[in-house]
């Protein structure tokens, strides 16, 4: 028979699970417990005794305990949790569709991006959604946390953390402050924290500055998304000694393209030019294209300090008014930069192209070229659109075989996502004075052509490899050429229904086949809605539906490109996946192995977790400038359209400055309106007026709050029903 159990016995099994293998001393908990005054020590004791008598608690021969409840172990699983702004908890499990969901008060002593061991405690809610309570900390995360020092009077110091870092205050010692000033931005990091009714402890690692001011914000948005920016002097200084000659041996092993008509495009401010071209017609009329990307792998050898940061750091990170590189400024700017007139060793990848698109031949050798030419990418356009130059020729080749190989991508199904991307005019203290979009040139498209073929021909040599060397076997092994791909699988049927309620009622059909999902389908969508006004948000939506593209070596193809083969080779100076398959492509054409499976398996787990991490930098970047200059627009009007409808109220996106923020429900105060989700609409009880997506609406700008990187408008006047 089961034996109720009272307040205190739940409190000192749920003490002792965080200690499931341990024996703790009686004495231990009461402090932990603040329960060791006499008169609170004497109860627990007689509680304790009591417990190990009904066989609740396990007593070594030391009177030490430990939980004897094997119910416990039931349901007890291990991830790593995620905190929300409201403290609650979620756990990604294998075997479960919805992360697993931890109210605050079973949160115990977590932090964000520990390792938790939790158990199950069952379904809650009208969704059923699984719930579950920490039962102990494996692992902790280590992260770096974000807050704001306050100094109290008293001398008393602590920290109140963004939200994106963690729920809970932090009290820190003076000596652990970097005697940083009252409201300054700050890094810290956990010291430690073992009961939960108290504070944890911190102490700082770095200070950003006043609270509010521009490099504190985006320094704080860094620290965030577990994001450095300044490199370790030891690395610097490492990276600084690499030598800038190229040595005889190298020129002559190599193959010599310094006679070629090679050229670079980039941003008209970039720096690491990490790719040039190279065109010409082939007797039988076809084309040879040369891609030559900047040989990192040269400069950059496995285990080195500058290898293992780089890898540590992933990606570099592109903010609106900086970029924080993944290699050292004196490689990625310098040595590696394959800067014009200047002698520099490449990897490139030559493909003869027929006018079909078709791949006839190919060949990966290290080589060195001397670019001729630095384009911007406006100054390529104009020789695109007819300013003659002395390299028109090789361009106008370049934009013919893009344009063509454009059109037979979107003919076997890739998707088209173009959106326009909002650009920030910055003043002198980095503050936007205006938001322009940025222009979609052929040039662009000219590029990512390019680098899209070349990326798919390595991956495809690695399938020609690993087909050779598996003839005569009875079937490939995943250690049989290992390889680095970049993934891409397909979208969320689940998802994409939603994305059709969403679009049902303002007039576009779309029934994604859940059992047979394609590409076309979804690029049929696309193509509806160009130049609808909810184009952008639709896109959006439908971004949302697809998986993720990260880094494996267990290739299922590139869905969104829908290519059968793809990775990434064309950016080893900013990615370091790039890195990788040009260490694999080195190792396989010298006969030697690189990479295990395994290897490449968990390599690929972090690549992609620092990416994400990046473009999560990079949007709140975005939306922190977005509100930045709707801070000092507070009161003024403006058209725009609904773009998203939920519970909480409308969101609204500007049409001429392309911010988006929200009108609070609570602020629809003609009626009492209620969300209709089978409808996706927002309804008035009494009035009967409606607000759904597409809508076009004005709004005024009633409050921002730069922290918490939001925009809240008010109603300004009435709304025009689907507007196109």
């Amino acid at each position: 028979m089961t034996q109720k159990k009272s307040s205190l016995e739940k409190i000192i099994i749920e003490f002792l699970e965080h200690y499931p293998d341990t024996y703790v001393p009686v004495e231990l908990m009461a402090s932990a417990l603040k329960m060791d005054n006499a008169r609170d020590y004497k109860k627990l004791t007689k509680v304790v005794g009591k417990m190990t008598t009904r066989q609740m608690l396990k007593q070594n021969s030391s009177g030490h305990v430990k939980p004897a409840i094997n119910e416990s172990n039931a349901g007890i699983q291990e991830g790593e949790i995620a905190v929300n702004r409201h403290g609650i908890g979620f756990v990604r499990l294998d075997g479960f569709d919805d992360d697993i969901r931890i109210p605050r008060k079973k949160m115990g002593v977590a932090l964000p991006g520990d390792i938790v061991r939790i158990k199950i405690t069952g379904k809650t809610g009208p969704n059923n959604r699984v719930e579950g309570r920490v039962l102990e900390i494996r692992k902790r995360g280590n992260r770096l946390f974000v807050g704001t020092l306050i100094r109290e009077k008293s001398g008393a110091c602590y920290i109140e953390p963004d939200e994106k870092s963690a729920s809970t205050s932090f009290f820190v010692l003076p000596e652990n402050t970097m005697d940083a000033k009252h409201n300054e931005k700050v890094i810290f990091r956990l010291i430690d924290w073992i009961n939960p009714r108290t504070l944890p402890e911190a102490r700082v690692v770095d200070r950003l500055g006043q609270k509010n001011t521009n490099d504190a914000s985006i320094l704080s948005i860094l620290a965030e998304n577990q994001i450095v920016s300044t490199f370790p002097d030891a690395v610097d200084e490492f990276a600084r000694k690499i030598a800038t000659t190229i040595p005889a041996a190298e020129y002559k092993r190599r193959l010599d393209l310094r006679d070629e008509v090679i050229f670079t495009i980039d941003p008209v401010d970039a720096k690491d030019f990490d790719d040039a071209l190279s065109i010409r017609l082939l007797e039988n009329g076809n084309y040879q294209l040369g891609v030559h990307i900047a040989d990192v792998t040269h400069y950059m050898q496995p285990d080195t300090l500058l290898d293992k940061e780089a890898l540590e750091r992933g990606t570099s990170v592109y903010l609106v008014d900086r970029v924080i590189p993944m290699l050292p400024e004196s490689l990625s700017n310098g040595v590696c930069s394959l800067r014009p007139n200047e002698d520099k060793l490449c990897y490139s990848c030559f493909m003869e192209i027929d006018h079909n698109g078709k791949v006839h031949d190919y060949e990966i050798r290290e080589t060195v070229i001397n670019s001729r030419h630095r384009f911007t990418y406006e100054a390529a356009q104009e020789v695109i659109d007819g300013k003659k130059h002395p390299f028109s020729e090789q361009m106008l080749l370049l934009q013919k075989l893009a344009s063509r190989l454009t059109q037979l991508r979107f003919e076997h199904g890739a998707m088209d996502f173009d959106t326009p991307e909002p650009r920030f005019v910055l003043d002198e203290h980095g503050k936007p004075v205006d938001i322009v979009v940025k222009k979609r040139l052929d040039a662009h498209r000219l590029v990512e052509e390019c680098m899209l073929m070349a990326n798919k021909t390595v991956a495809i040599h690695i399938e020609n490899l690993r087909s050779q060397a598996a003839s005569g076997r009875k079937k490939k092994t995943k250690d049989l050429y290992p390889f680095f791909y970049r993934i891409h699988d397909k979208p969320d049927p689940q998802k994409l229904a939603n994305v059709a309620e969403n679009v049902g009622p303002i007039g576009i059909k779309f029934k994604p086949d859940a059992k047979k999902l394609s590409s076309r389908a979804i690029n049929d969508l696309l193509k509806e809605v160009q130049g609808h006004i909810l184009q952008n948000t639709i896109n959006e939506l439908v971004l949302r539906s697809m998986a993720k593209a990260v880094y494996s070596p267990q290739n299922i193809g590139h869905f969104g490109l829908s290519f059968e083969h793809y990775a990434h080779f064309t950016s080893p100076i900013r990615r370091y996946p790039d890195v990788i398959v040009h260490r694999l492509l080195k190792n396989y054409a010298a006969g030697v192995p690189g990479y295990t499976f395994s290897e490449l398996e968990s390599l690929g787990t972090h690549c992609s977790n620092r990416e994400k991490m990046a473009v999560n930098a990079e949007r709140d970047s975005i939306k922190l400038k977005q509100v930045e200059y709707m801070s000092s627009r507070i009161g003024n009007v403006y058209d725009g359209f609904i773009s998203g409808v939920t519970e909480k109220g409308l969101f609204v996106s500007l049409k001429e400055v392309f911010c988006e923020g929200l009108v609070h429900i609570s602020d629809l105060n003609d009626d009492y309106y209620v969300y209709d989700p089978n409808r996706h609409i927002l309804y008035g009880r009494s009035n009967k007026k409606s607000y759904r997506l597409g809508d076009e609406i004005t709004v005024k700008v009633f409050s921002t709050n730069i922290e918490q990187r939001t925009i809240d408008f008010v109603l300004s006047q009435g709304v025009k029903k689907n507007a196109k």
